[in-house]
């Protein structure tokens, strides 16, 4: 893949298509002259969309498909709005010279605003065309229709899009009351349509990062410190230099890498460089980890919910339950490591990348560099997926900072090692609980306490090769992880606290629902332990406390999806054999959208401790369904991506590395490890489509957990639920002579 630097203009002409619109005026302008004249603003038609001379339509997209379907789903709501046949759209995506800033493709709102924006939009410009149409013809708009790119009057004539634009630019704003299309009328959306990049990847033509080639590209390969914070002394580089293809040594302060012509004479250059680092050893024993955080200094606390007076009504509780939960520190673990071009040209620099927020990364290399932000470019294209800051980011900085050095342009592709090693982390999340019940059972208090990361104003996460170079960089965001602190129960009194602390082990990110998941994972957990304590039956004590009917409605269509079969009581502590259980879980995402409900059956062997997740039911509810198919994929890669992490991932460490460095020593789920996924999708096309990324995974550890109870009798607070720490629990249960 060759990607010259080009304007929109120029990207349109290359694909054989003229950018051209229509200027309500009857003025003629340039794609060019729009772009110099207004740039990429979120209310202008053009930013969005153009229609080439042919009729077909490039759509312009910040959010970006990181294999989650986005793609094809904002293809859908683009034909759907614009009258269209889908193969007579195409995305242009993540190019921060050609589409709009939309924000990162995070948070699981890609169509939730990513696709609403690009609706209105296709809205405004279609209501624009019938006018145009109407003018032309000297007819009332309103005994015309749109079909199949065409605008056509009821005696039968009709005017194709590309005809009747013209050559000329919108030069409209986007209405946000326009009118769009009834969902009764809808020909795609709301149907499973097949993903558009398939076929190409089963096929093997699909073009990924790992794939880009720039004219003139060299390879190089980062020399890691054997600490974290290991700083550099001398460096022998003559074997190196013996290696065929060997280019050059490149250092700045303690960032070390060697270039050369191919990938491996990079990677043995690599592994014949000789370099003396410092010691290092200021991460924390693994062992005491939860102490540790439970020690680090607070910065600040931040309230995230305070209803009535939870303090006092502890005091006067007849009965008080308290637990703690901690979740392990994860790696992203892309099954693909990163990879990244940059080249340097003019003192501008463009960098490939497959990023999930190319505009901030924009930004943040222009940052490091000193330049302005219109002085960089970054492309997206389409990587091995990341859930969350990986290390695409960091990639793209190595090949920057590379490229500079040497005046050539550079590709950079990390190794599994630098993968699982070096790319930010999710954090370690500590979380108390207490709740006090009266005598009749009723929750009178709760109250929550989370030790979590102190939170940047921007998501970014520093930058590994600008840390290293002594180059302007920023402090990691590790993610919204305060949310859900607060809950969306109905008890009389709540404080959820989270205390911002002013150190973590690792450069924290977000990854794949940060804070959702291990918040949720307490706090339902927690719930069905006050279920237990008032003897009341889970869905039944949720529902108790829920006063939203969409909420009723996920748990109810759960109950039904997976059979539930209300109960009481918890079975006493298993001494051997085998033994299954279910157990529910419930979430609205963010308190404001997307509700799912699960129900997770699991298989346990007391003997060894094993756990195996047999089957997850999952009711799930995002407001307006735009691909079906694709929905279910999701729903699907929250569970198992969330299963591998609650039974078996967590980062090892000494007290000066990542020792967990490969699959071997950082396991994944693997296929006969897989459970069955079932699904209950509740379809509303009247109301605003929401995000499903990310909402599933958020309750998956908390079921899961409360099933190995529902099997066992014993309460699993600890993510990961390994044999050792199950037979741990069992055998602390027997001791103590109580269930957990």
């Amino acid at each position: 893949m060759d990607l010259p630097m080009m304007d929109r203009r120029g990207f349109l002409a290359a694909g054989g298509g003229l950018c051209v619109g229509l200027s309500l005026g009857g003025g003629r302008a340039s794609a060019q002259g729009f772009r110099a004249a207004r740039g990429l603003s979120l209310g202008e038609v053009d930013t969005f969309l153009a229609v080439a001379a042919d009729g077909r339509v490039t759509l312009y997209s910040g959010k970006v498909d990181l294999g989650t379907g986005v793609r094809t789903a904002l293809m859908q709501i683009a034909a759907e709005e614009l009258d269209l046949p889908m193969s007579r759209v195409s995305v242009v995506q993540g190019d921060t010279l050609l589409t709009p800033d939309q924000g990162a493709t995070i948070s699981s709102v890609s169509i939730s605003r990513g696709g609403v924006e690009v609706r209105r939009a296709a809205a405004t410009a279609r209501a624009a065309l019938l006018a145009a149409a109407a003018r032309e013809w000297s007819v009332p708009v309103e005994g015309l229709a749109t079909l199949d790119g065409e605008v056509r009057a009821p005696d039968g004539r009709a005017l194709d899009y590309g005809k009747l634009v013209g050559g000329r630019t919108f030069m409209l704003k986007v209405d946000p009351k326009v009118k769009v299309k009834d969902p009764a009328s809808y020909r795609l959306v709301g149907r499973s349509v097949p993903r558009v990049e398939l076929p190409a990847m089963v096929t093997g033509q699909f073009e990924f990062m790992h794939d880009v080639r720039v004219p003139g590209m060299l390879h190089a390969r980062v020399v890691r410190p054997p600490a974290m914070r290991g700083r550099l002394g001398e460096v022998d580089d003559s074997a190196a230099r013996r290696i065929p293809g060997f280019v050059a040594t490149v250092r700045v302060r303690d960032f070390l890498a060697v270039v050369a012509r191919d990938e491996w004479a990079a990677i043995r250059a690599a592994r014949a460089l000789r370099a003396q680092w410092a010691r290092w050893e200021g991460l924390p024993d693994q062992s005491q980890l939860w102490a540790s955080v439970r020690a680090s200094p607070i910065l600040r606390d931040d309230v995230t919910q305070n209803v009535g007076n939870a303090p006092l009504m502890l005091q006067k509780a007849t009965r008080v339950l308290r637990s703690t939960f901690d979740f392990a520190i994860h790696t992203h673990g892309s099954i693909g490591p990163s990879c990244a071009i940059a080249q340097w040209e003019d003192g501008r620099l463009t960098c490939w990348s497959a990023s999930q927020q190319t505009h901030e990364l924009r930004r943040q290399l222009a940052d490091m560099f000193a330049l302005g932000a219109d002085q960089v470019r970054c492309l997206y294209v389409e990587g091995s997926g990341c859930y969350g800051r990986n290390g695409h980011e960091d990639a793209a900085a190595d090949a920057a900072l590379i490229a500079r050095e040497i005046g050539r342009p550079v590709r950079v592709q990390w190794s599994r090692e630098d993968e699982h090693v070096w790319d930010p982390k999710g954090p370690p999340t500590l979380i108390d609980y207490v709740a006090g019940l009266d005598e009749r059972g009723q929750v009178t208090a709760w109250t929550a306490e989370a030790w979590i990361p102190q939170g940047q104003s921007v998501s970014r996460a520093t930058l590994v090769a600008a840390e290293l170079g002594g180059l302007p960089t920023d402090a990691s965001h590790p993610g919204s992880v305060q949310q859900h602190l607060a809950i969306q129960y109905g008890f009389p009194n709540i404080r959820s606290v989270a205390h911002r602390l002013a150190h973590t082990p690792f450069r924290p990110s977000w990854i794949r629902t940060p804070g959702r998941m291990q918040n949720t994972f307490g706090n339902e957990v927690f719930v069905d332990e006050l279920a237990q304590a008032a003897g009341v039956d889970p869905i039944a004590f949720r529902l108790r406390h829920l006063s939203d009917a969409r909420a009723a409605e996920v748990l109810g269509r759960v109950a039904k999806l997976a059979q539930w079969v209300p109960h009481e009581a918890t079975r006493p502590v298993l001494q051997a054999g085998r033994r299954t259980g279910r157990g529910v879980s419930y979430v609205k995402y963010e308190l404001v959208r997307t509700y799912v409900a699960v129900v997770a059956e699991v298989e346990v062997d007391v003997d060894s401790g094993a756990v195996r997740v047999t089957r997850v039911h999952v009711a799930h509810d995002c407001g307006q369904v735009i691909n079906p198919d694709g929905l279910r994929n999701q729903i699907e890669g929250c569970v198992i991506q969330t299963a591998s992490r609650t039974m078996v991932e967590e980062l090892r460490f000494d007290r000066s590395t990542v020792t967990s460095r490969d699959w071997a020593s950082y396991p994944i789920m693997r296929f006969p490890d897989v459970p069955d996924v079932t699904i209950d999708i509740i379809d509303r096309p009247g109301e605003p489509p929401w995000g499903a990324g990310e909402p599933t995974a958020a309750v998956i550890p908390s079921a899961i957990s409360n099933a190995i109870h529902d099997a066992i009798g014993v309460r699993m607070r600890s993510v990961p639920f390994t044999p050792s720490k199950v037979k741990a629990a069992l055998r602390a249960a027997r001791e103590a002579g109580t269930r957990g």
